[in-house]
């Protein structure tokens, strides 16, 4: 049986930070599960789920507070289960761009929580245009909908209000 930790370590950008929070974990005998990274404006982010034998979970919780000095980072950890299997579920992703304008994040969740579809993943870019400049954003979400729920129903209710607001959409099957 193992036992689960979810890390979050946020710090400056700089080469380096990865390979130290990867040792420390492979040299504790844990296992990182799932991650995410990236990098936004001039700071580093991540989120890691790891895994391991109870022991040596406690011990990766004991070399963090030196890691967090060491790399200057703020590191956040929270214990955690395993994920339960959700049945009765379909995986869709959806791609939305339209011209930066604020509120477009809440706007699409807004849709899907309202109609109890949970947002898995989420990831969200702003760029120029070519040619033009404009400022553009654009969202990409993974959601977990309902069996329930008649898909080419919510597919045009998803494209009427995308519509509305001038936002591009796409909704296929997730892989």
């Amino acid at each position: 049986m193992n036992d689960y930790l979810v890390i979050s370590a946020l710090g400056e950008d700089r080469p380096g930070i990865v390979d130290h929070l990867s040792k420390d974990i492979f040299n504790t005998g844990c296992n990182i599960v799932d991650s995410r990274m990236t990098v936004l404006g001039g700071d580093f982010a991540i989120i890691l789920l790891v895994s391991g034998h109870s022991k040596d979970v406690v011990q990766l919780e004991k070399t963090l507070p030196d890691l967090q000095d060491k790399l200057a980072l703020t590191i956040t950890v929270k214990r955690t289960g395993a994920r339960t299997p959700r049945t009765n579920m379909v995986s869709y992703t959806v791609q939305a761009v339209s011209i930066d304008h604020p509120g477009i994040v809440y706007q699409l969740a807004n849709f899907f929580s309202s109609r109890n579809i949970n947002i898995e993943n989420l990831n969200t870019t702003s760029y120029a245009a070519a040619h033009t400049g404009t400022p553009m954003f654009s969202i990409e979400m993974m959601v977990n909908i309902p069996a329930d729920i008649k898909i080419s129903r919510l597919r045009e209710d998803l494209t009427a209000f995308c519509d509305d607001l001038n936002i591009d959409v796409l909704m296929e099957p997730g892989k």
